[in-house]
């Protein structure tokens, strides 16, 4: 049930910077998550249809990518991935690492119809009919 306070911290980012932007209307949202950060994609979908209803995202696609659980080397910097629960830096063989990537959420990219966009989407339909 986590996913729901993640998803409003989303949809609070996305309406912020969809309004700083002038946008009509948010049509698709780019979210990032990492293979550690316990986020289930098909909740974050669910509570996404909810809680954007009546808000300049409603009906946007959220698009969820997966990145997969990295570590640095505090030793020499080297990047590397997670493998069989070896945390030792294959490059020098150092075992103080941090996590680089992989272990949280975030909002990579967020597309949006711009407010002329909509004016001249609207009068194209009105002198259609």
């Amino acid at each position: 049930m986590h996913e729901l306070p993640i998803t409003q911290g989303i949809l609070d980012l996305v309406v912020e910077h969809a309004g700083r932007a002038g946008a009509a209307r948010v049509t698709d949202v780019h979210v990032v998550a990492g293979e550690l950060s316990g986020v289930v994609d098909e909740c974050i979908g669910f509570y996404w249809e909810i809680i954007s209803r009546e808000t300049i995202a409603a009906g946007a696609c959220l698009h969820i990518r997966r990145v997969p659980l990295a570590f640095e080397c505090r030793g020499c910097g080297a990047r590397f991935a997670h493998e069989d629960g070896d945390f030792t830096c294959p490059t020098c063989g150092d075992a103080s690492v941090r996590v680089a990537s992989g272990d949280g959420v975030r909002v990579e990219a967020i597309d949006v119809e711009e407010v002329a966009d909509a004016v001249t989407t609207g009068q194209n339909r009105a002198e259609e009919t």
